[in-house]
């Protein structure tokens, strides 16, 4: 696959980075905290085969006694991160496989019950996507997940390079959730799309970090087991390579939206529809920082 020039920065996209960014939402944790801003070079952690050559796995929940939680490595690689604070429309869903989206506000602050999640958040996000994804007119939104650093925490920020659906994962999610209609909505364009956002920003601890999808090549896509207690899904591990380009959005709020593309149908923007993704450990992290504390829906676009 033939990849993207990587984006020469002007000076126009070199923008003033205030050192504090307050969110309309005032349910925060960390408003006045010293936010880190602009380029960053961090470590992340990539793909790296199975020992035996076996075919990667990895367990969603605890794995059966005797297997590991996952058969396949780790790869550590220093890489630079830019930020897209004041450049944010230079990148769409269609042309990078990820997209943000500022002041959106919700009726939901707790996020505490996931049937009150359901019931009201979920709502905003359909809307969300109808409104602002070129072509989209029908969602389905499968689940959520809440990530939070706190010690015993459920779920936590994933510090692993990859993508959540492979093409094979998708149709057969298009299947499990919508079956009546299955047939003819794989005939035409379905997407999957991961709509992000912090709980207790701004964030200052494990930003998010995105690759441009134009600059990732299928080659670096491994296909992993994703093994659930009553079936079995697939993911992709992401291998390095240094043509990638890595971007995060510094110091997100509570309003704001990060959308991310794991997978698109349309074979026009096919190559760049789908965007690896990893928190990351920022060095300039203040000692002390309030862990990040994060949702992120997961929905079948239509049209």
């Amino acid at each position: 696959m033939t990849t993207a020039a990587p984006l020469q920065p002007t000076p126009a996209h070199q923008p003033e980075y205030p050192s504090t960014f307050l969110s309309n939402d005032t349910n925060t944790q960390n408003q006045g905290v010293q936010i880190p801003r602009g380029p960053v070079t961090a470590s992340l952690s990539y793909y790296a085969p199975p020992a035996d050559g076996s075919k990667p796995f990895n367990f969603v929940e605890p794995p059966p006694e005797g297997q590991p939680q996952r058969n396949y490595g780790e790869s550590l690689r220093d890489v630079q991160i830019r930020d897209v604070r004041g450049r944010e429309t230079d990148f769409t869903l269609d042309n990078n496989a990820f997209a943000t989206i500022s002041a959106v506000h919700s009726q939901e602050h707790d996020f505490t019950d996931d049937a009150r999640i359901r019931e009201v958040y979920y709502p905003e996000v359909e809307k969300l996507i109808l409104d602002t994804v070129p072509g989209a007119n029908r969602v389905v939104i499968f689940d959520h997940t809440i990530r939070r650093s706190s010690p015993g925490a459920t779920r936590t920020p994933v510090t692993r390079v990859h993508i959540d659906q492979t093409a094979k994962s998708a149709a057969a999610r298009v299947v499990q959730h919508v079956p009546e209609d299955a047939s003819t909505l794989l005939k035409g364009r379905y997407r999957i799309i991961n709509i992000w956002r912090p709980l207790n920003g701004p964030v200052v601890a494990h930003p998010l970090a995105v690759a441009d999808s134009a600059t990732v090549r299928d080659e670096d896509l491994i296909p992993v087991e994703h093994r659930y207690p009553d079936r079995t899904g697939e993911t992709a591990a992401v291998q390095y390579n240094p043509h990638q380009q890595w971007y995060y959005w510094s110091g997100m709020t509570n309003d704001e939206r990060l959308l991310l593309k794991c997978f698109d149908s349309d074979e026009t923007v096919g190559k760049w529809g789908r965007v690896p993704h990893t928190a990351f450990v920022d060095p300039r992290t203040p000692k002390g920082a309030v862990g990040r504390e994060s949702i992120e829906v997961r929905a079948l676009v239509f049209g």
